[in-house]
């Protein structure tokens, strides 16, 4: 890679990196111990080996369609293959809470589609009227990464080629 654009894309990763802190910041508790997503278009760049893309929405509180999310991201994932296939779940409203640490059934699975490359999207606004409802901030498992509204987050990826499920 010559220097010029090795350059170019130094400055653009320090620029990505600078706005996620201050994202991360502005957002307080629940933020620092969970980051702010990267943007859809460094997502989509970082997978561009992707033959599928899929945004699966849980905005649900009903605890079986938090499960089936995890469930259809397993089953994409054994579909493509790990490689071939990019996922990102975007918890929101009620969904919000299949992202929470405590008294979450579904932690192990989350770590383990993680580790697998999926990505998780905890909505800012929901964790805001989760601490007044809660009196607290909820702790959201360590996969979470915070973006500042779901829906929005659904659909730029939506407008950047996602396939856009609510299971």
């Amino acid at each position: 890679m010559n220097n010029r654009l090795m350059s170019a894309v130094l400055r653009r990763r320090t620029a990505l990196v600078a706005v996620g802190l201050a994202a991360t910041l502005m957002m307080g508790g629940t933020a620092l111990a969970n980051p702010a997503a990267e943007s859809v278009e460094a997502v989509k760049a970082a997978h561009s080996d992707a033959v599928a893309r899929y945004a699966l929405q849980i905005s649900d509180a009903d605890p079986a369609k938090r499960s089936m999310v995890l469930h259809v991201a397993e089953h994409l994932l054994k579909n493509y293959g790990k490689d071939k296939v990019d996922i990102e779940i975007v918890a929101f409203g009620p969904g919000i809470k299949l992202l929470f640490a405590h008294d979450n059934p579904n932690t192990k699975l989350i770590a383990k589609l993680a580790a697998e490359g999926v990505r998780f999207s905890a909505c800012h606004n929901a964790l805001k009227h989760m601490a007044k409802v809660l009196g607290h901030e909820p702790a959201l498992v360590p996969a979470a990464r915070i973006v500042p509204a779901g829906i929005v987050r659904v659909h730029d990826l939506a407008v950047a080629g996602y396939f856009v499920d609510k299971p």
